[in-house]
């Protein structure tokens, strides 16, 4: 019988996905033919007709719009099901009447760490419901593509008595929606971007078209109280259906947000995305606390679907806009941060600004002229802190942190001009013909290289497309033509541009139609 504690980590294992004792399973020095149920009877029941019945009640409940555009991807929870599998049914009902014969799952490895992706070497994954063949031609092939990917059952089979269950819950889900499928599971045992885009880049150039669906596997944040945790998981979902899975990834990195599948997330997006998917459509939000009623420490669920829509949207989102005071406002905010930070050495603690949108999480950068030269310009690429502190901490690394330049002194401070630019999330460049000089500006990343120039930068400086995109290469300290580097990745994004004086201020729209 087990003691108060360990009812305790039983019962948090089953609400976030964490570890949990797997007796299912060999030791981590067998390799079986066919991976084992490892969390049946714990995480979903173990008799065939109760979780058939479990399934079809989920499936039967949940209201999910009428899509007929071809699903690519989608993201799933991974929790035990009387916490996330009404959340879970919203994604998978989708897949009622479609045709799908290969489905390659991601999940995170919660019982063992490694610096590679785990292809599963075995022959099958077998649940209550029967045993799901691997395709194992396409597992080869995906394992040839890239170091950072290995025929491996690291992460699939046991560590000691515990047994991954991020991957096999979501396969009840799919026998019943699908059928007879054959799997690609992968168990992520690092989930940095280098990592997820090696995975997402390679199952792109591998997938032969729509009969193949990818599935992501993840929960969102872990144990915080409800509130607290409904405003963290939106910033993680809306980066998702904005398509912004650099700025998603790095949070996820940085633990700024919470998805204990981050890495799956960001694979999934990026393969879709080159695939062709122009849309991530949330489908259903929820946490442990609306199944409970114990609001005090909650687990969040999110169900996206990842869609190749037949009709591109206009734009990424609502244009993001400030009325004048707002801008006063950040302006009067930049130059207290600078002036307290060349005087005072400190840190400008801001007053309540009472602006919802100047609480809202955006990327800015804040740059500084002097008699119209150039004085010093940081900072944030993707949405990390409020609005409000973020123009505060950009303008205080401008004046004395900007490597560029030396260190802004107290004479200077009157001299200063203040320009701020919020950004738009940002999105990879499909094809270079989209960037629109004087509206985009441009990200560049290679492995850890990465630079950036704002979208007023090409006007100011007279540049054409070409000499734009050679120049953010060279910021990034790359050569000139890297952009058309396999390797790199090309990000765009506009911004909303002003200054303290009204020839300084210069909107930057958003484009009529970017693509993810």
């Amino acid at each position: 019988m087990r003691n108060q504690t360990g009812l305790r980590v039983l019962l948090l294992s089953m609400i976030s996905g964490a570890l949990l004792v797997a007796p299912n399973c060999g030791s981590s020095a067998q390799k079986p033919v066919s991976r084992q149920p490892a969390v049946a009877g714990a995480f979903y029941p173990a008799d065939p007709q109760e979780l058939g019945k479990m399934l079809d009640g989920f499936l039967a409940r949940a209201q999910v719009p009428a899509i007929q555009d071809p699903v690519l991807a989608l993201i799933v929870p991974h929790a035990g099901y009387v916490y996330s599998g009404g959340v879970a049914a919203h994604s998978y009902a989708l897949l009622k009447g479609r045709k799908v014969t290969r489905v390659v799952v991601i999940a995170p490895s919660h019982i063992d760490s490694f610096d590679f992706s785990a292809v599963y070497d075995g022959e099958a994954y077998v649940t209550p419901l029967g045993s799901i063949p691997v395709d194992k031609a396409f597992a080869a092939k995906l394992a040839g593509m890239n170091r950072l990917i290995k025929l491996s059952s690291r992460g699939h089979v046991s560590s000691g008595d515990q047994g991954e269950h991020a991957l096999e819950v979501q396969l009840p889900f799919l026998q019943r929606t699908l059928g007879e499928f054959k799997l690609v599971p992968i168990i992520m045992g690092a989930q940095n971007y280098q990592m997820s885009r090696a995975l997402g880049v390679s199952l792109a150039k591998l997938i032969p078209g729509p009969d193949t669906l990818l599935v992501a596997s993840s929960d969102l944040s872990h144990f915080h109280p409800y509130d607290d945790a409904v405003k963290l998981d939106r910033k993680t979902l809306e980066a998702i259906e904005e398509y912004d899975y650099l700025t998603a990834s790095r949070n996820f990195e940085g633990r700024i947000w919470e998805a204990c599948g981050g890495g799956p997330v960001v694979a999934a997006m990026i393969a879709a995305e080159r695939l062709g998917a122009t849309e991530a459509k949330l489908l259903k939000y929820a946490n442990s606390g609306d199944v409970t009623g114990d609001r005090s420490q909650v687990v969040g669920y999110g169900a996206v679907a990842v869609i190749k829509s037949s009709t591109p949207r206009a734009s990424s989102g609502p244009q993001f806009s400030l009325n004048e005071l707002e801008r006063q406002v950040l302006l009067r905010t930049a130059r207290k941060a600078v002036e307290t930070a060349v005087k005072e050495r400190q840190l400008y603690q801001p007053p309540a600004a009472g602006f919802d949108s100047l609480m809202r999480e955006r990327g800015a950068f804040v740059t500084l002229k002097e008699k119209g030269q150039l004085r010093g310009c940081i900072g944030y690429v993707g949405a990390t802190k409020p609005l409000l502190l973020t123009v505060r901490d950009v303008a205080a690394m401008a004046a004395v942190n900007d490597r560029r330049f030396r260190p802004v002194s107290t004479a200077e401070l009157d001299e200063l001009e203040y320009e701020i630019s919020i950004l738009s999330p940002l999105r990879r460049v499909a094809d270079v013909k989209e960037i629109r000089v004087g509206q985009h500006g441009l990200v560049m990343k290679k492995g850890d290289a990465e630079g950036l120039l704002l979208p007023q930068v090409p006007t100011e400086q007279g540049w054409d497309r070409m000499t734009f995109l050679q120049e953010t290469c060279l910021k990034a300290g790359l050569p000139a033509r890297a952009w058309q580097d396999p390797d790199a990745d090309l990000f765009m994004f506009t911004a909303l541009v002003f200054g303290e004086h009204p020839a300084a201020e210069k909107p930057a729209p958003r484009p009529g139609s970017p693509r993810p």
